[in-house]
């Protein structure tokens, strides 16, 4: 048997995985106006979280000059995608704590989007703004696009600060938001869902450590009130942002006929949630007529396709939910805790709004 002759073969290059920063191409933002910047995949079945985890600096850059980020046209492994991307791109998933709205758990940490019926709209808003402490970033991943509408809008904080007119933001920034809410009586959620747990003095500890006055009322109701600013100013721009929930906890947010019934109903203090200047004083409702003009005049939204996953700088930019036809889920993860004290503009909580008592 004669021996093969090896000089004859040619040697073969073996297939490379194409460089990170070929990997991707940046495309106009897809709101059709500032935000936000597209990230797609022009590699085949290109895994995001895999791609993220190789270049985290780059998305760190991209997040910090464009404030929300768009990727597309990556495979997202339905076991484990999205919560590798969300670890990837921040410091670890937070749990939903003191909730306004429900959600479920689908993976630690990884919920479902508000649980809200279709027909209604979300409005823009900064996650978690109304309590003392906030994720800075958040994730959105979609699982299933709705048949029609389901967008998540986002708007610029900044720009949304610079349409509210100046005299009303100012009074804002100069007096602070006091948010009140009534935990239970079947209106708002029960204070066992909001706090997770069943326990009161948990609930008492928590509120003590984020500054929040409480008190226990019959019919195991629970009242909380906390006072913390409208603005913060960015240290990265030096720019400021409105950033706050006041028009969705102000009575004003509700449909004129249910206002009038529940107000027909109970006394102001007893509504479900509530907003007033950090004094304590009322804010006008064409206060927050502006204020939801200047978010519609900033919102910019596009379609959902599947598995895209919207990263949103929390204090820069806001999101909300638009109505939808068909099944849509869209997943959500948070991350990186910050709190007011960190930021200019935030102000503590007055000495004789925290502790609580019961009555």
């Amino acid at each position: 048997m004669t021996a093969p002759d090896f000089r004859s073969f040619k040697p073969r290059t073996a297939p490379t995985a194409p460089a990170a920063a070929d990997a991707v191409r940046l495309g106009a933002p897809a709101g059709g106006g500032p935000l936000p910047l597209v990230v797609e995949a022009a590699a085949p079945r290109l895994q995001a979280a895999e791609w993220v985890e190789r270049e985290r600096g780059r998305v760190d850059t991209l997040l910090a000059e464009h404030g929300a980020l768009l990727f597309r046209g990556f495979a997202v492994d339905p076991a484990d995608g999205f919560p590798r991307f969300a670890a990837a791109v921040g410091s670890g998933a937070l749990p939903y704590t003191q909730r306004s709205t429900k959600r479920t758990l689908e993976k630690k940490g990884v919920y479902t989007s508000t649980e809200y019926p279709a027909t209604h709209s979300i409005a823009l808003h900064s996650e978690n703004a109304f309590q003392y402490q906030w994720p800075q970033r958040i994730m959105f991943h979609s699982v299933i696009p709705a048949e029609t509408g389901g967008a998540t809008p986002i708007a610029d904080n900044a720009a949304v600060f610079e349409a509210i007119d100046p005299a009303v933001r100012e009074e804002f920034v100069r007096r602070g938001i006091s948010y009140v809410r009534n935990f239970g009586a079947g209106l708002e959620l029960p204070w066992q869902e909001a706090f997770q747990t069943e326990r009161r003095e948990e609930v008492e500890a928590y509120c003590a450590e984020h500054r929040i006055h409480w008190e226990w009322k019959d019919g195991d109701r629970l009242l909380t009130r906390e006072v913390l600013p409208a603005t913060l100013l960015l240290p990265s721009t030096r720019r400021r942002v409105w950033f706050n929930q006041v028009h969705l906890f102000h009575v004003s947010n509700l449909a004129t006929d249910v206002r009038r019934a529940l107000l027909e109903a109970m006394p102001e203090e007893d509504l479900p949630r509530h907003a007033y200047f950090g004094d304590g004083g009322v804010i006008p409702d064409a206060h927050l007529d502006d204020v939801r003009a200047a978010y519609a005049a900033e919102t910019v939204a596009f379609p959902w396709r599947r598995d895209d996953i919207l990263l949103v700088d929390n204090l820069r930019v806001c999101h909300g939910r638009e109505p939808f036809t068909g099944d849509r889920k869209v997943l959500v993860s948070m991350s990186d805790p910050a709190d007011y004290g960190q930021f200019a503009g935030a102000s503590p909580v007055p000495s004789d709004e925290q502790g609580g008592r019961t009555v």
